[in-house]
């Protein structure tokens, strides 16, 4: 009798040395916190000295896995009411859930924006812990994402992880992977309007007369600068795509930093009316690739589909190349290079190739043309664009405007 009570004292001690273990009807069973509630799985093991040390031992793996993202509980107790029932999300870690989205994500972009998703995502599952699982994350863990991703990333490139991102975890709570409501707290962060930089009719000169060493870059850089073609849409254009007789260009495709051609930014064509410096500095770069053949481009219409173009380069590398091997066509890239060099040695303040296109569309607003003309040279959809970005511009000639309107309207009511 008295070596019964002594056994049980010492079991008694040993049990309270161990928090988080209990004895429940005879056997031992852990307590701990999952999910924000308290859970007391039974072990089915009577209480013995090692049974106990056991419990303390995996209770304590538990929590390491709670910690760090990992747990789960059907595997720790398959045949549990809390594995069958209980959990009614899908335990998967998000290294496992990302390699499963990304090819079914896939199917709907270009091969370059592909490129750009998998980064995104690689980095933001890397930050947030790729052995976690998705069923666990709280939307305070994607508030801990936007702080990390914030230092040392620009907000444009934090607010495009974010959205990337954002898409993964909408597929894992549409899937059952995630809680609801957690892509919603990707929350972007607030940026600047940055108005538009243009040239000024000093700085073109200068672009032209000490920028430019050679007459395709002045050729160039004036077409760039009367049209607003983007510079994906300046490096990619034909000589095919041109009408000398109708003083018109017909858009039809761009090209990538990685050498593929895809359709517009508006996914349509547009035809561009050339005032006279581009029509002829589309003569001179006619001109200086006559000796060309023209070659064939397959140009993607979207990840499926794509049609064969062929053109000869307008914009041809080998007019100005010392090297022996050198691309056929300029990429945006190349031509983001060749732009700086014309610019350090105009001795004008650094802007953007995209400038060009800014500086296009202020110039023609500046003359007060007619909005709807505009937006449709330049491809976009309507001028509600034109009007959000180009705003100061058009407030600048306003006076001006009033005049020009007031006369209008004298002139008609005196016929």
């Amino acid at each position: 009798m008295g070596r019964e009570r002594t056994a049980g004292s010492s079991l008694e001690t040993e049990l309270a040395k161990h928090k988080g273990i209990e004895l429940h009807g005879g056997y031992l069973r852990i307590v701990f916190m999952w999910r924000r509630k308290r859970h007391r799985q039974s072990l089915g093991l009577p209480s013995t000295k090692a049974n106990i040390k056991h419990a303390a031992q995996l209770r304590a793996a538990i929590l390491h896995e709670i910690k760090t993202g990992t747990f789960d509980y059907a595997r720790h107790f398959p045949d549990s009411v809390n594995s069958k029932n209980k959990t009614s999300r899908k335990d998967e870690s998000l290294k496992q859930l990302i390699k499963r989205y990304k090819p079914l994500k896939a199917v709907d972009i270009t091969p370059m924006t592909e490129s750009k998703y998998e980064v995104a995502l690689d980095i933001c599952v890397e930050l947030v812990g790729a052995d976690r699982f998705a069923s666990i994350l709280l939307p305070e863990d994607i508030q801990l994402l936007r702080t990390q991703l914030i230092t040392d990333r620009a907000p444009s490139t934090t607010n495009h992880y974010l959205a990337t991102f954002a898409g993964f975890l909408y597929w894992c709570e549409n899937n059952g992977y995630a809680r609801a409501g957690l892509a919603a707290t990707c929350n972007r962060f607030a940026m600047a309007a940055k108005d538009p930089d243009p040239l000024t009719r000093d700085e073109f000169d200068r672009l032209l007369s000490k920028g430019c060493l050679h007459i395709q870059d002045s050729a160039a850089i004036t077409l760039a600068v009367f049209t607003g073609l983007r510079p994906g849409e300046l490096c990619a254009l034909g000589v095919e795509d041109i009408d000398l007789d109708a003083g018109a260009i017909k858009v039809t495709r761009a090209i990538t930093a990685d050498g593929d051609f895809k359709v517009p930014k508006t996914e349509r064509s547009r035809t561009v009316l050339l005032m006279p410096p581009a029509l002829e500095a589309c003569r001179q770069l006619i001109a200086l690739v006559a000796d060309l053949k023209p070659l064939k481009v397959q140009v993607f219409l979207n990840r499926h589909e794509s049609r064969i173009d062929e053109v000869t380069p307008l914009l041809s590398p080998g007019t100005q190349a010392r090297k022996e091997v050198i691309n056929e066509w300029f990429t945006p890239t190349a031509w983001n290079t060749k732009w700086g060099n014309v610019q350090r040695r105009a001795g004008i303040r650094h802007r953007r190739p995209y400038q060009t296109r800014h500086t296009y569309a202020c110039w023609c607003l500046s003359a007060r043309g007619n909005l709807a003309f505009i937006a449709k040279q330049m491809g976009h959809k309507d001028f509600t664009m034109l009007v959000e970005v180009y705003a100061k511009w058009m407030d600048d000639e306003s006076e001006a405007e009033l005049k020009h309107i007031w006369n209008g309207i004298c002139t008609a009511r005196n016929r």
